[in-house]
This record gives C-alpha cells, structure tokens and sequence, in this order.
C-alpha cells in the first residue's frame, strides 16, 4: 500500500489516482524492458479538449479522520443515530478527544434540534389536518437520513446528512 501525498490516505500500489482525494499519484517505476515490437501510436486529445477533473464531495470530511481514530470510536458514533439523546451522552462520556465521534455528535445535536422543531411546530397546529401530516412526514424523513448516516458509518464515512446541512440556522 502506498500513501497519497495529499490527504494521507492509504491507496493500492497500482492505483493512479487517490481513492479519498482524485489527487494524481506517481506511476509505478517499471523495471526496463527490451524492446519488442514497434509501440502502437499515442491517441492525442484534439485541440481545445480538457483533462477529465476528479469530483470531490464538499461535505465528505472522511479524510480529516485519522484511520485509527475512525476504527476506535466506529461503535460510539453508531450509537448517537440510534439511541438519540442517550446515545449523544455515551459518546460525550466516551469521546475521549476524538474528532471522529465529536463530528457525528454535532451531527446528532443537529438531528434532535430539528426533530424537537417539527415536534413543537406539529403539536402546535394540530387543529389544522395538513400540518400534522406534513410534520408526520417530515420526521419519517429524519429517520430515514439517520438510517443512512448509520450505514456511512458503517463504512467509516463522515459525511455531513443531505438535508440538514442546507438549514443555515443549524451552522
């Protein structure tokens, strides 16, 4: 495994670009061959073409973890999308100073505030039949971006959920 020189991540000998990060990495230095036979010719890109850029999601912050950190506290940061607010108080008790488990803390807070919001929000307009649905709806959606924020842990991801990143007020 070689090391990529710009986020650190650990990526195959034979890869050439980085798995975390796009960044390009050095070729592999080949031992010298003879020449067999004459080289087929080089496919050069028209004028005007540009090189394919690697995408680079803004709100993955998987490669400011260190691996081993991700690996300790794994369990931890499962535990703050499951249990709620008791799962956020073991991982507070537990942190330890990890910057992995303090990210996916904020991210639960974030959760529970916005739960607590369309709570209070649907229980006052309950007289109202469309409110109550619409707040219905709306957590069942949190729960479901809280299914899938467990399952990027599982992968050792840190990726901040899609919704509530837009609310500017949770920042």
């Amino acid at each position: 495994m070689k090391t990529c020189p710009i986020c650190n991540a650990q990526v195959p000998d034979d890869a050439t670009f980085c798995t975390v990060c796009g960044a390009a990495l050095a070729a592999p230095e080949a031992a010298p061959e003879a020449p067999a036979a004459p080289a087929a010719p080089v496919y050069s890109a028209p004028a005007g073409a540009y090189a394919p850029v690697p995408v680079v999601d803004p709100f993955d912050h998987t490669a400011e973890f260190d691996a081993q950190d991700i690996s300790d506290n794994k369990c931890y940061a499962m535990l703050v999308y499951l249990m709620s607010v008791v799962g956020i108080i073991i991982a507070l008790l537990a942190s330890k100073d990890s910057p992995y488990l303090k990210f996916h803390i904020r991210q639960a807070i974030k959760f529970e505030v916005v739960t607590i919001l369309l709570a209070i929000i649907t229980s006052v307009l309950c007289w109202t039949i469309i409110v109550p649905i619409a707040g219905g709806v709306c957590l069942t959606i949190v729960m479901v971006l809280k299914i899938i924020c467990f399952f990027q842990i599982c992968k050792g991801e840190a990726k901040e959920p899609a919704i509530i990143r837009n609310l500017k007020f949770l920042k």
